[in-house]
């Protein structure tokens, strides 16, 4: 029989901790506007943190169908980039202690890899587990982002309008690991941030910002935001700029807005979820906004 403790090694000289809260994101799955990689990503980038746990990425990656980057410089390799799947240990801005876990999503071993988790949850005392990501919707950016909350237990979202009903959709580890540790009576909350369908594919800091907001509601946790605010209204000027040089893009903005108006005055038949107007697709508007992302990469190189 597989042992989960193989799959992850605890560091050295653990902290006692009083019923932290864990968040956690991994790579590969959907993640319109980069809403979950951004939010916790920011969080590591701009918090002193310490690794607590590492997974043995080379039981649970397909390397073959996502290859790591290697550097050949002239006659040689020189570099070569090593995947990581982590728990980090940090503080906010109150110095109250929290964990991130985030890496890419493992490919195979996804029952015997949440076992793992839940052994390490419980060994650093985890109260509660919380995920975020972006989901592409029909909406436009210049109206508040919504969110689509769900949890183990109803009590710990309260009540909320949502655009979904029952369907299936193809799995993931993190909708997995919220399942089983949910089954046994963990408390888990995810969070899918509504990103307009347009922007899917490029970093919407705005969308990280929903999220981050969403984890301090749920938990009391005080992020440091001045960065991602930053970013979020550069952002912002450079979509502004590009949708003022296109009568097209204008016009379709305009109907997303009205759509969006219409649906949150409750007007019947109105669903973000499918466009019941003609509108551009999201592939036709994503498709006008390619040069304005290339443009913003050429700068930002």
């Amino acid at each position: 029989m597989f042992d989960p403790t193989d799959l992850y090694r605890l560091g050295d000289d653990l902290p006692e901790l009083t019923d932290p809260v864990l968040l956690y994101h991994f790579d590969g799955f959907v993640d319109a506007g980069g809403a979950g990689r951004l939010a916790f990503g920011h969080l590591l980038d701009e918090l002193e943190h310490r690794t607590v746990a590492t997974f043995d990425v080379d039981r649970l990656l397909d390397y073959r169908s996502r290859r790591p980057i290697m550097t050949f410089d002239t006659d040689r390799w020189v570099e070569a980039e090593t995947p990581r799947l982590a728990v980090h240990l940090a503080h906010d801005t109150t110095g109250t202690p929290f964990l991130v876990m985030t890496g890419p999503e493992p490919d195979r071993e996804w029952e015997l890899f949440i076992t793992a988790v839940g052994q390490v949850a419980a060994r650093l005392g985890v109260s509660k587990m919380i995920t975020a990501h972006g989901i592409p919707m029909a909406i436009p950016h210049t109206r508040p982002l919504g969110l689509t909350a769900h949890a183990s237990r109803p009590e710990l979202i309260g009540p909320q309008s949502t655009s979904f009903g029952r369907v299936q959709v193809p799995g993931s580890v993190a909708g997995l690991l919220e399942f089983r540790l949910g089954e046994q009576g963990r408390d888990m909350v995810g969070y899918a941030v509504h990103v307009p369908h347009y922007l899917a594919q490029a970093e919407f800091p705005q969308a990280a910002l929903a999220a981050l907001d969403a984890v301090t509601r749920s938990t009391g946790l005080v992020f440091p935001l001045d960065g991602l605010r930053s970013a979020a209204e550069k952002t912002t000027a450079e979509i502004e700029e590009q949708i003022q040089g296109s009568a097209e893009l204008s016009t379709a903005i305009t109907g997303l807005e009205q759509q969006y108006d219409a649906f949150a005055a409750g007007s019947a038949g109105q669903n973000l979820m499918a466009e019941s107007t003609p509108m551009p697709t999201g592939d036709e508007l994503a498709a006008q906004f390619e040069r304005f992302l290339a443009e913003r990469d050429e700068t930002e190189s």
